[in-house]
């Protein structure tokens, strides 16, 4: 139901003050989905993935009535997303006062002992060469790779070059396949 309407038409059911909240709810159920699992190639974890998805709607829900529709709804989404999925890494870096790679360490742990992941051991040593990935390389290949998000989208998503995404991308790919010869 909610998937079968378009943004447009969810925009205009969000600033009438009597659809607002109908509006909101169709809004979450097209995109929860979909916003979830980019929240959580980022995160890993499920329930810190469900935090952070909680607190990119009530973002959405305090600015939406002010989206100037300079990029799609779901470009814009995806921002937010990836946005609240780096400041919870990097507040969870703070509190824990480790770098980076013994963040991805963890979070690897995470996956293995994750009864939330379904999938089998290629797909547990994909994700675990995709976390040895720098945040950057492994956001763009998540959204590439997974999403088949088109460069130009990612390049409003994440507020870079085209040019740099691909290289981004390009230097994920040749890790990942390092990291599954060696391993």
């Amino acid at each position: 139901m909610a998937e079968e309407v378009n943004d447009s038409d969810l925009l205009e059911m969000f600033r009438v003050e009597t659809t607002r909240n109908h509006a909101f709810h169709m809004l979450v159920t097209k995109y929860q989905k979909r916003v979830y699992w980019q929240v959580r190639r980022i995160i890993i974890d499920h329930e810190d993935a469900n935090d952070v998805v909680q607190n990119v709607f009530l973002k959405v829900w305090k600015n939406l009535e002010s989206f100037k529709e300079a990029s799609s709804l779901y470009t814009w989404l995806y921002r937010i997303a990836t946005n609240e999925s780096l400041t919870f890494l990097k507040q969870k870096r703070a509190n824990m006062y480790v770098p980076f790679d013994s963040v991805s360490r963890s979070l690897s742990r995470k996956l293995e002992d994750d009864s939330y992941f379904s999938g089998d051991a290629i797909q547990k040593k994909l994700q675990n060469a995709i976390l040895t990935l720098p945040e950057k390389q492994r956001i763009v290949f998540n959204m590439k790779y997974f999403e088949n998000i088109k460069y130009e989208q990612m390049s409003e998503i994440l507020d870079t070059s085209v040019g740099a995404l691909k290289a981004s991308y390009h230097h994920a790919v040749k890790k990942i396949e390092a990291f599954l010869k060696t391993n």
